[in-house]
């Protein structure tokens, strides 16, 4: 993709203006199509359950998202830029 740094920027700009939840969902709304939303609250409630102490049985039981989807949110939670623990509210309890 030719211009796809400024691309991701105006998107990152556009994300940072967000106040509410409604302007969240408004903007979700128009830029994603409902089953994209729909994988993206999914993957969120996983690394939820995950940062929660969870195992992958009871979190795809409840969530019914795919070992390799899990396994890439893990590898994520662990390896990535700690998105998941910094915006994620979850039970600090058992970590």
């Amino acid at each position: 993709m030719k211009h796809y740094q400024e691309y991701v920027h105006e998107l990152y700009s556009a994300l940072i203006k967000l106040k509410t939840e409604d302007d969240c969902r408004a903007l979700l709304e128009d830029l994603c199509t409902y089953k994209e939303v729909e994988q993206m609250a999914q993957r969120a409630y996983a690394a939820k359950l995950l940062l929660e102490g969870k195992t992958y049985g009871e979190i795809i039981a409840e969530t019914d998202i795919s070992s390799t989807t899990l396994s890439r949110i893990s590898r994520s939670i662990a390896h990535g830029s700690g998105g998941y623990k910094k915006f994620i509210d979850y039970d600090k309890k058992g970590k």
